[in-house]
């Protein structure tokens, strides 16, 4: 079987908390799967000033030592490395979109989502009303601009309308609230939701993936929260930052967040949803929602986030191997299905 040439894409042409976070995973990926009898890796590391390097390893000095060419040189560049297929590693707007679109016009196919879904999932009131008009229960809310007055009684929650990671999020308790809440949220983005609180009962987020064409549900995560003391997560609770300045994962020590068994009746009820959803919003390959479960056992949605960056640690790769699916086993599967039935990238 011939060695794979993947392309990791890192980085961010947004700013350089997404191109630490894009790093962060990358970085544990390429550790992760390392496996030179069927991979051969090669690293894009795009800067917010949108430059190309193509650096030996993802260490600041490796990055540092790498020239920095300007995008007609680095489609020059990857046109001539024979690449059987991209890995996006890019969390921010640009990265989703413009970047895996770029891969769709060199005819280089790529693990995950196309450009549209991720601009359309990028935008949580779109998402909502895709997967409300699919029978998807959200909860009601409103989409605001500079300058509009909510009419939601709260309590109510305030988030960017496109801001991951929980940036900008308030929960409003009281309308007095609503200016301060409003202020934070417009940093991130220039139109803010709204929406009515969903009592806590439980907060899950359940993975979806394809396996020769068919979608598997996963075991949810569920996130440590308290109706009284944390009713929400906050971004806090999913990053950190180091004392060296570098990011770091906060929810992955089984404290804050865990797997829940399989056996839950919860399971099967929020993966029927997930997979709704996924079909909803023409997904393919794998794909990833958060649901607030209400105390009466209803899940609701909240959002899409639809990548997966096949780290250890990655939402998706904790989730499969809760059922035993090894991380490289589930990279395997993401390839065959990107490169088709007739394409098998590996066999045991």
């Amino acid at each position: 079987m011939p060695v794979l040439r993947i392309l990791h894409l890192v980085g961010s042409a947004h700013n350089d908390f997404y191109c630490d976070l894009s790093r962060l995973y990358a970085q544990d990926c390429l550790a992760g799967t390392a496996d030179q009898s069927h991979y051969n890796f090669q690293i894009a590391y795009i800067t917010p000033d949108r430059q190309w390097r193509f650096p030996d390893s993802l260490s600041r000095e490796d990055i540092a030592i790498t020239k920095p060419i300007p995008l007609s040189d680095a489609i020059q560049f990857l046109t001539a490395q024979n690449i059987d297929i991209m890995l996006p590693q890019m969390f921010c707007i640009p990265g989703m979109t413009e970047y895996r679109a770029l891969f769709d016009l060199l005819d280089i196919p790529y693990i995950g989502n196309t450009p549209d879904i991720m601009a359309i999932t990028a935008h949580k009131a779109r998402t909502k009303a895709i997967v409300e008009a699919a029978g998807v229960k959200v909860p009601r809310g409103e989409l605001l601009c500079q300058g509009d007055i909510p009419t939601i009684t709260p309590p109510a929650i305030v988030k960017p309308a496109s801001s991951d990671n929980s940036l900008g999020m308030t929960l409003v308790k009281e309308a007095t609230d609503y200016d301060a809440a409003l202020k934070k949220a417009f940093e991130y983005a220039s139109e803010v939701i709204v929406e009515e609180f969903i009592e806590l009962g439980r907060e899950v987020r359940c993975g979806i993936i394809v396996k020769d064409g068919e979608l598997v549900g996963l075991p949810l995560e569920e996130y440590l929260l308290d109706p009284h003391s944390k009713p929400i997560r906050s971004h806090a609770d999913k990053l950190q930052q180091t004392d060296d300045g570098n990011l770091g994962f906060a929810a992955k020590d089984n404290k804050k967040s865990w797997i829940v068994d399989p056996n839950d009746p919860m399971t099967q009820k929020v993966q029927q949803v997930a997979k709704k959803c996924h079909q909803a919003l023409g997904c393919r390959h794998y794909s990833l929602f958060d649901f607030r479960i209400d105390p009466e056992g209803q899940p609701w949605f909240l959002e899409a986030g639809l990548y997966c960056s096949f780290a250890p640690k990655s939402v998706i790769s904790s989730m499969a191997k809760a059922v035993g699916i090894p991380l490289n086993e589930l990279l395997m599967m993401a390839i065959n299905e990107t490169l088709g039935s007739n394409k098998k990238a590996l066999q045991n």
